[in-house]
């Protein structure tokens, strides 16, 4: 679940103010805490495998999210969004998973509604297992799409890839984020600058914040990346030029202020030594991509 920074300009001035701040220093975790995360990222990736053969037309976001439920309680974990709140948010998140259809980017809440032929779906979910978080998203196709929603989701999946090639220790994450943001904006695409990635251990927010892009103003949010280090990257692309705004009053669907569409993809990853581990990939054990 990304984090946001709120659409008052007030509440963002404050944010903003916030932000300037020396930010608080990410918690290296120990090989055992990593050994735990990495259980908590095989549970993610096992539900979205299964989100995935769901992901066909006729099937409900509803159901959807009961088989994610489902699968959650039976590995003994516990849902990460269900209950989660913020300043902007009328009532507390109701769904383990996030399901954002078509022009919404985050935060969709699962329903009836029955997904069609040429839709998208972006299902993220997160997990507490054992007292540690994974976070991860996909965006499905239904069905057949366009040449243009499938280079969409071609292009911010690359961008995932793209910051999992190039993480190592000793680079500034804002090198990773703009070669992520020129992957994104050649391709003729616009990166979400309204929402982030974060830290993720114990909590799933933690620090620091992970940014999609670079931009003026932001510098101090930029850090070293170092061994230990745990990371929810999540790029959310749109196909139109750029903004948001909430879907209603609801304060929880994220909608493109254009009402274009948008592709979200997410894996925990965990800096070693020599680059980094996709922690949500699925692996049996510490499989690094250097």
């Amino acid at each position: 679940m990304a984090c946001g920074i709120a659409e008052d300009r007030k509440v963002r001035r404050r944010v903003i103010r916030g932000l300037r701040k020396q930010v608080q220093s990410p918690t290296l975790k120990s090989k055992g805490e990593l050994a735990e995360m990495r259980r908590a990222g095989r549970l993610e990736h096992r539900i979205l495998e299964r989100m995935a053969t769901m992901a066909v037309p006729g099937v409900t976001t509803a159901e959807m999210n009961a088989v994610a439920e489902q699968m959650i309680a039976e590995a003994g974990a516990e849902p990460l969004f269900k209950g989660q709140k913020h300043a902007q948010a009328r009532f507390p998140f109701p769904t383990a998973l996030c399901t954002s259809v078509n022009d919404e980017v985050v935060h969709g809440i699962p329903s009836d509604r029955t997904l069609a032929p040429g839709d998208i779906v972006s299902v993220d979910c997160g997990v507490r297992l054992n007292g540690f978080c994974g976070d991860a998203a996909v965006t499905f196709a239904i069905g057949e799409i366009g040449a243009r929603t499938r280079r969409l989701l071609e292009v911010t999946h690359a961008a995932l890839d793209l910051a999992i090639r190039e993480m190592r220790p000793g680079r500034w994450w804002s090198e990773i984020a703009a070669s992520m943001q020129a992957l994104v904006e050649t391709a003729g695409f616009s990166v979400v600058r309204e929402f982030v990635g974060h830290g993720i251990g114990r909590e799933m927010h933690e620090e620091p914040k992970v940014p999609n892009y670079v931009a003026r103003g932001r510098r101090r949010e930029d850090f070293l990346l170092k061994p230990g280090m745990t990371l929810a990257v999540e790029p959310m692309v749109t196909m139109g030029a750029g903004g948001v705004q909430y879907k209603d009053n609801s304060g929880w669907p994220v909608v493109t202020r254009d009402g274009s569409r948008a592709a979200h993809f997410e894996h925990t990853l965990a800096v070693t030594a020599t680059g980094v581990e996709v922690l949500t990939g699925g692996a049996e054990d510490g499989t690094e991509t250097g």
